[in-house]
């Protein structure tokens, strides 16, 4: 099989993954569960948040003239939409002065040039702070918050290598060592760096030789366990190394996960490990979907560009930091 075939067979479930996520919009929407003292945030903000950096870095890799980037475009500012234009930001920071998940989604509309003054002056006040700074976090945490407020016009001399060196991947662990939760962290680490894959040249040369020595049989691990979501994450991290990925590695990567792709276009999280067929239920499926959708366009890119056209364009295939008009 070509790689142009590979790249249409690919497309085909990026095309079905945007279109059960688009189906399902009204998901996403905010309610007020999202702004309860006890914090519903993995089942309001987080969705939120994850459908607006999907968009962002789907239609970075997705010309404007493709209906996909029109399709990415709409869901995006839906997603603005439901912040209020970034008012809803400022009620949080009145909620929650001190936590951090506000302007980690905030920082994802800032990217795509979606602003709120008011609010980045009331991040930036509290970003002085002691507090905020000697905030305790996961390394891996930390190192997405720093990002989050690089986006949002927040600059503070902590030094972004100090995080990755605490985290699992930034100590170039045993390769043994991996299992589920280092996997998360690792994407994680991954995306922190490159700014969703956005900027390879930007994961160290001793990481990235790691990664592309290690990752295609800890993806085919975790594609035997039928770990889908996880998957996805690694295909991302895979297009986003400057070195560009295996075309064989991601020929029998997308062929089991589009049979994985249910008829309605959702990819479950996991296999099911029962006789009664995948949970085809939004919290099941919405960020393995989004994060198909994600993994298909990066993989689609680097299979339809040759090498030089890469290197002559590293950060952004259509310019500028968010989605094109």
């Amino acid at each position: 099989m070509t790689s142009a075939v590979d790249a249409g067979w690919i497309r085909d479930v990026e095309v079905a993954a945007l279109a059960w996520i688009s189906a399902h919009r009204g998901d996403f929407a905010l309610d007020e569960d999202a702004f309860t003292v006890e914090g519903a945030v993995d089942l309001t903000w987080k969705p939120l948040g994850e459908l607006a950096q999907t968009c962002v870095s789907v239609g970075r890799r997705t010309p404007p003239a493709d209906p996909l980037h029109a399709c990415v475009r709409d869901l995006l500012a839906f997603a603005w939409q439901q912040t209020g234009q970034g008012e809803l930001f400022l009620r949080l920071q009145r909620l929650e002065p001190f936590a951090t998940y506000p302007l980690e989604v905030y920082s994802v509309f800032a990217g795509a040039g979606f602003r709120h003054a008011g609010y980045e002056a009331a991040a930036a006040t509290v970003a002085r702070t002691r507090g905020w700074r000697l905030t305790e976090q996961e390394p891996t945490r930390r190192l997405g918050l720093l990002n989050a407020e690089r986006r949002s016009g927040i600059h503070r001399p902590e030094p972004a290598a100090q995080a990755l060196g605490r985290t699992w991947l930034g100590g170039l662990p045993e390769p043994w060592a991996f299992e589920r939760t280092a996997g998360y962290a690792l994407t994680h680490v991954v995306f922190h760096l490159t700014d969703w894959g956005r900027t390879a040249e930007d994961v160290p040369d001793d990481l990235a030789a790691y990664l592309s020595q290690w990752l295609p049989p800890w993806l085919d691990t975790c594609l035997d366990a039928g770990m889908w979501d996880l998957c996805c994450e690694l295909l991302i991290v895979a297009a986003s190394l400057p070195r560009p990925p295996d075309t064989a590695m991601l020929h029998d990567a997308w062929t089991r996960l589009a049979h994985a792709q249910l008829d309605s276009g959702a990819i479950p999280l996991n296999a099911p490990d029962t006789a009664d067929g995948p949970d085809e239920g939004f919290v099941h499926c919405y960020h393995s979907t989004l994060m198909a959708a994600f993994a298909a366009a990066l993989s689609v890119d680097h299979l339809t560009r040759g090498p030089e056209a890469r290197a002559q364009d590293p950060q952004n295939r259509y310019g500028g930091q968010g989605v094109p008009g």
